[in-house]
């Protein structure tokens, strides 16, 4: 039965006090559901909306995280480039330091 058929067209004869309060319960019913539907709507769009700023935040950060080995390798790039230029520069000081640093370890490994 839907809910906006009237009682009286049921095989038995409903009195007309019974017909009214049926109608004013289903004015009720129909008031909540609308309430209810409506706080749905609105606690769904703000859960919607959470999970789109959710996913705005991941895709964000999923692409600064791609990004970093890109750097990495820029900056390991301009590093060697940057020790290779000082070893070309300066050979003797650089085998010199190797040797003085090496020496010193070895006495620190041994204590």
């Amino acid at each position: 039965m839907d809910r906006t058929t009237p009682l009286s067209t049921t095989p038995t004869n409903i009195g007309p006090k019974i017909e009214n309060v049926a109608q004013t319960v289903h004015k009720v019913v129909d008031t909540v559901a609308d309430k209810t539907t409506a706080q749905v709507d609105r606690l769904s769009s703000t859960a919607h909306r959470a999970v789109d700023k959710t996913a705005g935040a991941a895709t964000q950060a999923a692409g600064w995280a791609s990004s970093l080995p890109d750097q990495a390798k820029e900056v390991q790039t301009r590093l060697t480039d940057s020790v290779c230029t000082s070893i070309r520069a300066r050979p003797i000081t650089t085998v010199a330091g190797a040797l003085i640093v090496g020496y010193l370890l070895g006495r620190i490994a041994r204590l």
